[in-house]
């Protein structure tokens, strides 16, 4: 990166950072279950509501907890289904028509990071009904307060119900970008863990490592806070203690609540001190190929944290004591190469690909610059880079094919995808 941007970009981010004690910041009032849920709705005379979920979650009869406590509060409600893994500009237009035509008066997000996502930018369609989706791209957008909107989460990753952003696919055009507005953070969570029980184990793995992502990816920047630094690292010292349990027994409650917690300790993380490179290469590929964006940030995740090197050392290294990833008497740069270590560990336990499958090189130029135009200056990386040093790391998580002998018996991002099949809304 030329020294001019250079400079431009860390001023960008210096001044952010001072402004972030001045800025709106909440969290959502956390409800422990659904019949919480439906008192609430109903004392605040809310008598209609639009659930926004995934045909898998409908399919499963996992919606019927919810309806249940909304019948019993004596709450209607619409059902929008149609959310796809990645949603898009189309989706968020039909949950806002189902919404005006049941005459609802809040939104319940039911399911994982798409579906949240969907009913963020339904909620703020609904709320600006004269602003495209694509306007609302970027910072600040919105400026007015949606209808009351509740996020359920049916798996520990995404952090969704408590951060201020939706990441929303244009379906024309295949660019995924996110919309980040203080108005989209819900004003309630469900943390009910037993909505995630029996999930399937690629499911469990990739969201876990997506919260591990967020929880890194905002510890190691350079806008983190105390108490950005005390949620990510709760939330990394849960996941390396619970994540495994989870995914090697589905029903384990310990596991699964302690998976809820780390999720939400990352979202609250990276929501004020912001993610990375990592996810700024995971949003094109989730655009332009589908890829689901745990698995993504779980494959790209190291091969970042190695190209940072000594920039990142001094934090991953701490990030790794406190968490007893490496002993305390590691110094940073045996501790910060321990911790990449174990997440590679930790990805290959659990079924996920060293690389991914599917990347052209011909799309690798678009992909980096859009990465590049999410990251910078936006996301306080440790070290900055340019669209030819992003396409640099596309062909380094790329599976070459020469390499494909290798990976014989290996589970492809493309296989991976498959056994999402009826939960493709939970690992975005």
């Amino acid at each position: 990166m030329n020294i001019i941007r250079r400079i431009y970009c860390r001023a960008f981010q210096f001044c952010f950072r001072a402004a972030l004690p001045l800025l709106p910041y909440r969290e959502p009032e956390i409800l422990e279950d659904m019949e919480s849920l439906g008192q609430v709705l109903a004392k605040k005379g809310k008598d209609s509501v639009l659930i926004v979920t995934d045909k898998g979650i409908s399919g499963l009869g996992l919606l019927k907890g919810l309806t249940d406590a909304l019948e019993k509060a004596g709450v209607s409600y619409a059902v929008y289904d149609d959310t796809v893994q990645n949603p898009t500009i189309d989706n968020v237009e039909q949950a806002r028509a189902v919404y005006l035509e049941h005459h609802c008066s809040a939104i319940i997000a039911f399911g994982g990071g798409s579906s949240i996502d969907c009913a963020k930018a339904a909620g703020a369609r609904i709320a600006k009904p004269g602003q495209p989706v694509r306007k609302m791209r970027g910072l600040l957008k919105i400026h007015r307060r949606l209808p009351l909107l509740v996020a359920i989460p049916t798996t520990a990753g995404t952090g969704s119900e408590t951060t201020l952003a939706a990441v929303i696919t244009d379906s024309a055009t295949h660019h995924k970008y996110p919309i980040n507005d203080f108005v989209l953070i819900p004003r309630y969570a469900v943390l009910d863990y037993r909505v995630t029980t029996g999930l399937p184990k690629q499911i469990t793995a990739t969201t876990g490592m997506d919260a591990l992502t967020h929880a890194v990816e905002a510890y190691i920047g350079g806008s983190t806070t105390k108490l950005t630094r005390s949620m990510a690292e709760e939330a990394v010292c849960r996941i390396r203690s619970d994540l495994k349990k989870a995914y090697d027994d589905g029903n384990n409650a310990a596991a699964r609540e302690s998976m809820l917690r780390a999720a939400y300790c990352a979202g609250i993380a990276f929501t004020r001190s912001y993610v990375g490179y990592v996810h700024g290469v995971a949003h094109s590929l989730g655009g332009r190929y589908g890829i689901p964006h745990g698995l993504a940030n779980a494959v790209i995740l190291p091969y970042f944290l190695e190209e940072y090197g000594v920039s990142c050392e001094k934090r991953l290294g701490k990030l790794a004591r406190v968490c007893g990833i490496a002993l305390g008497e590691a110094d940073d740069h045996a501790a910060s190469r321990q911790f990449i270590q174990w997440v590679r560990e930790m990805n290959r336990s659990m079924g996920i690909p060293d690389k991914i499958e599917g990347i052209q090189e011909a799309d690798i130029r678009q992909m980096a610059a859009h990465a590049d135009k999410e990251s910078n200056p936006l996301y306080p990386v440790p070290r900055l880079m340019d669209a030819d040093e992003l396409a640099a790391m596309y062909r380094k998580i790329a599976v070459q094919e020469k390499e494909h002998p290798l990976n014989a018996g290996k589970k492809t991002s493309v296989q991976s995808r498959k056994e999402a099949g009826k939960w493709r809304s939970a690992v975005s």
